[in-house]
């Protein structure tokens, strides 16, 4: 599911990553169907730095938000939001905050249907320097 969430990044990379994930400041969560087999998926964790459109600190930040195209619709990403906003509200926060591409249109329709409102729009630059 990460590799359908992040097509562009290195598989292994991103394996690496999920091996590496710090339960003591975050949570992964797998949604599965009847059957037992994993649908979708969250990852959140806690940031203590300054999170843009946020007035506080420590925040909930949602890392990763995926659910498989065939169950979408049918209230898997609000039930996985749910749990990590109990998640998040059980580390003292009063925030959960979250990010998406400018051009993930269809992010930004699902985070607004689970209540998120957004809070400002920025694009990062970056220079090469010479040696």
């Amino acid at each position: 599911m990460r590799v359908a969430l992040w097509p562009d990044a290195d598989p292994d990379e991103l394996r690496v990553e999920a091996l590496a994930w710090d339960t003591g400041s975050g949570i992964a969560l797998i949604a599965v169907d009847d059957g037992d087999h994993a649908i979708g998926m969250a990852e959140a964790s806690l940031r203590r730095d300054y999170v843009n459109g946020t007035d506080g600190s420590p925040v909930g930040f949602l890392e990763a938000w995926y659910v498989d195209a065939d169950h979408r619709g049918r209230g898997v990403g609000r039930a996985l939001i749910a749990a990590v906003e109990a998640w998040t509200r059980e580390q003292g926060c009063t925030e959960l905050a979250s990010d998406a591409l400018l051009d993930n249109t269809a992010s930004h329709a699902a985070h607004a249907a689970c209540g998120f409102e957004e809070t400002e729009r920025v694009v990062y630059f970056r220079k090469a320097l010479d040696a």
